[in-house]
């Protein structure tokens, strides 16, 4: 409740206090909040707690101890007595806030209220329902660890804990969401992260005025930082943990949101979306050729289509080395159309895939090949070529390392062709710098967004444009403004 005055303060009056919680947390109405009357060392005592969040042994245990409590081991400071050696647990604090006791139950942790006590005992015995850190199906390396974020707080903090013991890091806890009071964390090293990001994102967070978090992290990325008809992503996602600690050590700021198996990390430019850590798990010179690679691809995905289909229907545009450009034989069907329709088509897929169970993505692959492949040629709707560039570019965008990047490219790239189509060689000249332009001007905590290429630094776009071996990489990126600038 930050520093207003506590409402509700706990009362002298066993009953009282009994009778507010089981009000508050509605005991009577809900079947898996928990009330249990107890009874130790001739002291009523009752334990409030959500059935899903208990950690049966811990509370079993803890419940043995009391038994054995006599009443002359309470006859003097009850409650020290009780939490320095009677409950054997590590993680008890005290509150004497009962609107923060009813917070806290709901949120996982058990309550002990104690006759004659002024304080209620609040136990971290919550164990959230977790499946194993597997690895992320859209990071996969072929070599390097298989462990991914899950959807617990706690155990993503300890994996990147497990990749970084410096006693500067900090994992910094904050609620947000009046009625979701939804747990984040923010991650960083204390002794690189530049402290004005670092105070940037915590008042953003603390400003955040909403009821919930209904998609998460992404919903905490809107409020931070805004731009929100910009398509392209402002933070970067990560499952995986060694990404997540990597980018830590050059002095970037993790958010982590309990309930996501994926962290944010900013600030972020264009290029990180592009990096890949299968690029640092092989030697640098084959790390070079896959960037190099996956670079075609991206901007294949971006303007291969608009400007074939320029090409395609301009003759005097091309090179006489190009004039093979083009359908041979003019279908019923207008070419913009057949780019119009095949890309609704892919997006169909793309949507369906998600929904298909895995049982039938096999079938589903079939159906898709047939419907867009041959017989979608044969009945005229299509021609070749128009399945082959749009075959290319459908693989540049899977090729994009961040699937928010890929979806944000796909976006601009129907937008160039619709320029392209209806403004020609101006219109498609026109979107491309109009598309640079939102570029440039996008900022992420007064980060550029295109930086190193504009503003241009060559040392950082060398490293942009090249895989370096890891002993030459002696340097921070200076957009960071890092506290300690060498590694």
């Amino acid at each position: 409740m930050g520093d207003t005055e506590v409402k509700h303060r706990v009362s002298n009056e066993y009953t009282k206090n009994i009778t507010f919680l089981k009000k508050e947390l509605a005991v009577d109405d809900s079947f898996d909040i928990i009330y249990l009357e107890l009874e130790h060392a001739g002291r009523q005592m009752g334990l409030f707690l959500v059935d899903g969040f208990a950690k049966d042994s811990a509370l079993t245990q803890i419940q043995r101890e009391l038994s054995m409590t006599t009443e002359s081991m309470l006859d003097e400071k009850p409650l020290d007595k009780l939490i320095k050696s009677r409950i054997p647990y590590v993680e008890i604090e005290t509150t004497d806030d009962l609107d923060n006791v009813v917070d806290q139950v709901l949120a996982g942790p058990a309550a002990l209220v104690v006759e004659g006590c002024d304080y209620v005992i609040l136990l971290d015995t919550r164990e959230y329902p977790v499946r194993g850190p597997e690895e992320p199906d859209t990071e996969q390396v072929i070599r390097g660890s298989k462990d991914g974020f899950v959807e617990t707080l706690v155990m993503n903090a300890a994996l990147i804990r497990r990749r970084i013991r410096d006693r500067t890091m900090r994992v910094e806890y904050v609620q947000v969401g009046r009625r979701s009071k939804t747990d984040l964390a923010i991650t960083y090293i204390a002794d690189i992260a530049d402290d004005k990001y670092v105070k940037e994102i915590k008042s953003a967070l603390e400003k955040i005025d909403t009821d919930g978090l209904p998609m998460g992290d992404k919903t905490i990325e809107e409020f931070i930082f805004g731009h929100h008809y910009n398509p392209y992503p402002l933070v970067r996602y990560t499952e995986r943990p060694d990404v997540a600690a990597t980018h830590l050590f050059e002095g970037h700021i993790i958010i982590m949101v309990d309930g996501s198996p994926s962290v944010m990390i900013s600030p972020t430019t264009f290029w990180h979306h592009m990096q890949h850590a299968e690029e640092y798990r092989q030697k640098p010179l084959i790390g070079l050729g896959l960037r190099l690679v996956r670079f075609i691809a991206v901007w294949a995905s971006i303007f291969l289509l608009p400007l074939w289909y320029l090409l395609a229907t301009n003759d005097n545009f091309g090179p006489q080395a190009l004039t093979y450009i083009g359908s041979e034989e003019v279908g019923s069907v207008p070419l913009f159309a057949q780019f119009l329709i095949a890309e609704i088509g892919i997006e169909m897929l793309r949507m369906a895939a998600i929904h298909t169970p895995n049982a039938l993505a096999t079938a589903l692959g079939l159906v898709s090949a047939l419907l867009i492949g041959e017989v979608a040629i044969n009945v005229g709707l299509f021609s070749p070529e128009v399945v082959l560039y749009l075959a290319v570019a459908a693989v540049g965008s899977f090729a994009t390392p961040s699937y928010e990047m890929g979806l944000a490219n796909r976006f601009i790239r129907v937008a160039l062709l619709i320029s392209a189509a209806a403004f020609h060689l101006g219109g498609y000249i026109v979107g491309i710098t109009l598309w640079i332009l939102l570029l440039v001007r996008t900022k992420v905590l007064d980060m550029p967004y295109l930086w190193p290429f504009i503003p241009f630094n060559v040392r950082a776009m060398r490293d942009v444009l090249f895989r370096a071996p890891m002993p030459l990489k002696n340097r921070r990126p200076v957009s960071l403004h890092p506290q300690d600038p060498d590694r």
